[in-house]
């Protein structure tokens, strides 16, 4: 996240942490070389435009901490990354329910152009009260509607990205002084429920066209969508045999919506405590807890879920709660895991080292034991890990993990391909797999009005 904390809170002081100078381009193209070194898929970035003020009803526990505040826009350093780089992908969060398609479309078209093809897309539709507030909106919009917005949202993109410019628009005719064909461009003429679009893309195809879709979204609501539309999805589990639970329920989803359960990829957030010796790893780990700010951690929680831990005694068994922030977030804690109860002291505890996710800790050898545990016992095709210091804690998985798990042959030696979605589905697919909903729109407005026609303010009025 372009923040000084992130899911670690209270880690930014420690004397491995780079975290404060997030506000540089080297930071990032450092960062950006280490992952490229470990043949990592991509760097993601998180992203909120809001700040978290749920807890103790007030936005200073999570100011004072620098816990995802202050936070700077994600789309900014990718270019820079991308130029340091030629393998690794950038799976880059936008909120999709105060943005507008037209001209999100054509930022996540420009970066796929910028970085070769190299760009995801993690389409969130934002839980914080306050971003709605701060968006000009009396109140945070209802949660099962901000996924009816975002269907349609991604469907005008994917119009935009696949259809609106046919394949051959572009020409580069210098002898006949031609660069696109406005034959083969055309208006997408959307009129819909929550958007108006009539015109055509602002952008020629890129090399993914339709990037990389990610997601995260955990409720029913959350899983249906991601079934319809995600690649890459994000979950969050205890255990490798609730994640198993949770893995093959989305594939569900997604054999639902007509697709095929592989494709899509599935990613448990996960962070790692590593050294050369498990003593040297659980040494290092009791180092870092000596900075853990539970006080942010709450704040952060308070955001996630829409509840006020200080409402609560520290030893109280807290229970699952409904709001309209991130429905899922209390069901790892309160409903999937039936072998404890989880108070208010543990769960600030859990989430201040490595946010919602699990931290594996020790050796190569052990740390690379449990990810295959993980793995194969949850059903997953890899994880999303999580850092405690920045950049030390990629550093440490680049120097230790990524070489032992080669070595079993559970890791990649070279990237697949030149783009992103090569990388995660095989050399040759660049694009969207044809039972994606992307994929209808390909072609889809071959033979219809262009802008060879009929201007396009024209168009809509037909």
């Amino acid at each position: 996240m372009t923040c000084v904390g992130h899911q670690s809170f209270g880690l930014w002081r420690h004397p491995r942490s780079r975290a404060t100078e997030y506000n540089t381009i080297e930071y990032w193209t450092d960062l950006a070389r280490t992952l490229e070194r470990g043949r990592f898929d991509a760097l993601f970035l998180a992203d909120v435009v809001g700040i978290y003020d749920v807890y103790k009803n007030s936005a200073a526990p999570s100011i004072a901490d620098g816990a995802q505040v202050p936070v700077n826009d994600p789309f900014m350093q990718i270019s820079a990354m991308a130029a340091v780089t030629q393998g690794l992908g950038f799976g880059v969060t936008s909120a999709v329910t105060y943005e507008q398609p037209y001209t999100l479309a054509r930022k996540y078209a420009t970066l796929d152009h910028l970085t070769r093809g190299r760009v995801g897309f993690n389409v969130v539709t934002s839980y914080l009260a306050s971003a709605a507030e701060n968006q000009g909106l009396p109140q945070q919009i209802e949660h099962d509607l901000r996924y009816e917005i975002a269907d349609e949202f991604l469907d005008v993109c994917y119009k935009l990205w696949e259809g609106s410019w046919e394949d051959g628009a572009v020409v580069k005719d210098r002898e006949r002084g031609l660069y696109a064909d406005p034959a083969l461009v055309h208006p997408i003429q959307h009129h819909g429920k929550h958007f108006t679009v009539p015109g055509a893309g602002l952008t020629e195809p890129s090399p993914q066209r339709t990037p990389l879709i990610f997601q995260a979204g955990a409720s029913s609501r959350g899983q249906a969508f991601a079934g319809k539309h995600a690649e890459a999805a994000f979950i969050t589990a205890l255990r490798p045999d609730l994640t198993r639970f949770m893995t093959d329920r989305f594939r569900d989803k997604v054999e639902e919506a007509g697709r095929d359960r592989d494709d899509l990829k599935i990613y448990a957030m996960l962070s790692v405590v590593v050294d050369e010796t498990d003593a040297k790893a659980e040494a290092k780990y009791r180092d870092y807890l000596q900075y853990v700010n539970l006080e942010s951690s709450q704040a952060i929680i308070g955001g996630w879920s829409g509840v006020d831990l200080s409402r609560f005694d520290e030893d109280e068994v807290l229970k699952y709660v409904q709001t309209e922030s991130i429905q899922s977030f209390l069901a790892p804690f309160t409903m999937q895991d039936k072998s404890r109860e989880w108070t208010r002291r543990d769960i600030a505890a859990h989430c201040a080292i490595g946010g919602m996710g699990s931290v594996l800790v020790g050796s190569p050898e052990t740390v690379a034991d449990q990810l295959e545990t993980w793995i194969d016992d949850g059903g997953l095709d890899g994880i999303n890990l999580a850092y405690h210091v920045s950049p030390g804690s990629f550093e440490d998985f680049v120097d230790y993990v990524v070489p032992e798990l080669q070595k079993r042959g559970r890791y990649r030696t070279e990237y697949e391909g030149s783009t992103l979605r090569e990388n995660l589905y095989g050399a040759g697919r660049s694009k969207v797999l044809d039972s994606h909903p992307a994929a209808k729109y390909r072609g889809a407005f071959a033979g219809r009005p262009s802008t060879a026609d009929t201007p396009a303010r024209d168009l809509a009025g037909a």
